[in-house]
């Protein structure tokens, strides 16, 4: 019989890593804000010199050739969000990656504005 701590693993399922050894036990990211919207992409599209970056840091650059939103990056790495918002500012500090923060609604054109604009050159 199989012992209590062995019935959650199988040979399917790899090795089983916490999410905080990923993050070297890091629960907050440093720099500005990283929004679920946040877009990024990598800065270069040529592997990093250095061979300290974990492998999760070098799937989120090759995942960032095109631009992603953080929420996206999350999913598709099967990772909680705030590790991977912990492993992307690590990128950030290296200059690896482009943040491309979203606009926020206060910022944007007024719809009503927008549409007056478009009916007048309509007009001419």
């Amino acid at each position: 019989m199989r012992g209590h701590e062995d019935r959650y693993l199988d040979a399917e399922a790899g090795p089983v890593v916490r999410p905080y050894a990923l993050t070297h036990g890091r629960t907050r990211h440093s720099g500005p804000r990283l929004d679920l919207i946040t877009l990024v992409t990598a800065a270069t599209r040529t592997r990093p010199e250095g061979t300290d970056l974990s492998p999760e840091h070098l799937e989120l650059l090759r995942r960032c050739v095109f631009p992603a939103s953080i929420a996206d990056l999350s999913a598709d790495l099967d990772l909680p969000l705030g590790v991977v918002q912990i492993l992307l500012a690590d990128l950030r500090e290296r200059s690896l990656i482009n943040v491309h923060h979203p606009i926020p609604p206060a910022r944007l054109p007024d719809q009503q504005v927008l549409k007056e604009v478009a009916d007048a050159l309509r007009r001419l």
